[in-house]
């Protein structure tokens, strides 16, 4: 049920007047256009943990802007009647190359949290990953009902606490683990610093409840930077994903790859999959965006191992783009909370079904009637070379 909320969004135009418009929800057009509402809703606190970045944000805006600096090449003249955007991910069949991205902590957004999500997941045809510092637990999310569903992993200090939650991960029917390597130590998000942040005291990091790391200290900077600092496993290197596999027969996907060298080892020590993240430009500043590492991930993977993109996802353009440069599938992860936040499990379902629409648009009006048709050939980047033109 879609409720009949209105609220102000505020737009600054290039020369800096503003421009306010009332927009109800059903009047949503895009998926950018949730973030705004979300704002309305959410405490500041809350907000700022899912929207803000690290340090200057300059990974954050890039994660966006990169995607605007590759242009297509449509081919025209192709019998686009029927178009087929279903594919694999680990051998499983989805509706769609556009999945669910870990968000920690859903339930900040909306009471349902994570059941909305998976929910929402569900009933698109596409997997959901769960992340280690859900609201909701392993088991909760999975009595949601059937779907594909993916468990994020953050490696804790104590390794007992790590082989409990991939097994009751695994006893909970979900179909691989997605292994965080970028956040050894938490990045400086400055304005979770500046607000204190901490969870709100009615909620907890479920999958932890029981042995005592499920609540978040209050402290004079980040509680969350302060846990992680405490919890997390400094140490975690690549031996730790041959640990892994002696505890869990669950593939093994690598998230937070932005170099062809880590990506080359990560298929010889055995991953089933990588995913080019940097972590929402959460973690180090001025990493390039997702989107301009992908070509060399892909390069570096040479085909052996899928190869994934998660961040700056807003449009079924940019899910194009991504195909393009040699991507398997994407992960979206802020559309997800702000969507939530602002109208819940209806609104996840919204987003999904924004993006796939304009996925299908865009490949239609490119030519391309299945995702094996959508080539390097279909798009130009900023930093390709000077294209000869075809002799004709």
């Amino acid at each position: 049920m879609h409720l009949n909320v209105t609220y102000v969004r505020s737009l600054e135009d290039p020369e800096g007047s503003i421009n306010i418009s009332i927009m109800k929800i059903e009047e949503i057009t895009n998926v950018t256009e949730y973030e705004a509402l979300a704002k309305e809703k959410l405490p500041k606190m809350v907000y700022d943990y899912y929207a803000s970045g690290a340090e200057d944000q300059w990974t954050l805006k890039e994660n966006r802007f990169a995607f605007s600096r590759i242009l297509f090449r449509p081919r025209i003249l192709v019998d686009v009647s029927k178009i087929d955007l279903t594919t694999t991910v680990l051998g499983f069949k989805i509706s769609m190359p556009i999945m669910i991205a870990p968000t920690a902590m859903q339930k900040m957004a909306h009471p349902e949290g994570e059941y909305a999500t998976a929910r929402a997941a569900s009933a698109a045809g596409t997997i959901m990953t769960l992340s280690s510092w859900a609201t909701s637990s392993v088991e909760e999310v999975a009595s949601t009902g059937p779907g594909i569903r993916f468990f994020q992993l953050y490696v804790y200090k104590d390794r007992n606490v790590v082989t409990q939650l991939v097994k009751r991960a695994e006893r909970a029917g979900f179909k691989a683990i997605a292994l965080t390597v970028d956040t050894p130590i938490l990045g400086r998000r400055e304005a979770d610093i500046k607000n204190r942040f901490t969870l709100p005291p009615n909620l907890t990091l479920k999958n932890f409840e029981g042995i005592n790391l499920g609540k978040l200290d209050k402290t004079d900077d980040s509680g969350l930077a302060s846990y992680v600092a405490g919890q997390i496993d400094r140490s975690l290197s690549w031996k730790d994903v041959k640990w892994l596999q002696t505890i869990t027969s669950l593939p093994i996907l690598v998230k937070g790859v932005l170099t062809a060298e880590d990506a080359r080892i990560a298929v010889e020590v055995g991953a089933a999959g990588i995913i080019v993240s940097n972590h929402g430009a959460r973690q180090l500043d001025y990493v390039p965006a997702t989107i301009v590492a992908l070509e060399e991930v892909v390069k570096g993977a040479q085909g052996r191992v899928p190869v994934f993109l998660d961040g700056g996802i807003r449009r079924g353009t940019d899910v194009f783009k991504a195909l393009a440069l040699g991507a398997s599938g994407v992960f979206i992860g802020r559309p997800v909370v702000f969507s939530l936040a602002a109208d819940g499990e209806a609104g996840v379902r919204k987003v999904l079904e924004m993006l796939r629409d304009e996925f299908e648009l865009t490949m239609a009006l490119s030519g391309c009637r299945s995702l094996k048709e959508i080539t390097r050939d279909h798009i130009v980047a900023e930093w390709d070379r000077p294209r000869v033109a075809p002799r004709l």
